[in-house]
């Protein structure tokens, strides 16, 4: 089974995936090529998939049953004593000064007013 997610990729891309598996959902191509196939589709989609991001996961003989790749994800993909698990970067909290709401009355509330009237 081969699961291949994209996300901001050009709509030729998804056509070509279209030839090899099938799109359940936008972006989202599920199927059973063989490992030959697979690693080519991949190749491709790395190739055309631009400023878009995409993932790849399949089944394969190791303890969790899958592995997957991925492609300009901020979440990468790490070894740790044989699993394979997700690193998600830390986010630095954006420190922002918010502009006090504006003083007076809203557009809104103007025209309220003078629909009244």
């Amino acid at each position: 089974m081969t699961i291949v997610v994209l996300t901001r990729c050009p709509s030729g891309l998804r056509g070509f995936l279209t030839r090899w598996l099938m799109e359940i959902s936008p972006g989202v191509f599920i199927g059973g090529p063989s490992a030959r196939i697979r690693e080519a589709l991949w190749a491709e989609v790395r190739q055309y998939a631009d400023t878009g991001r995409a993932l790849l996961a399949y089944t394969t003989n190791n303890e969790q049953g899958f592995t997957f790749e991925t492609h300009d994800h901020k979440w990468q993909p790490i070894d740790h004593e044989g699993l394979i698990l997700i690193r998600r970067p830390k986010e630095t909290p954006a420190v922002a000064s918010v502009p006090p709401p504006p003083s007076g009355w809203s557009n809104a509330s103007k025209r309220r007013r003078y629909r009244q009237r």
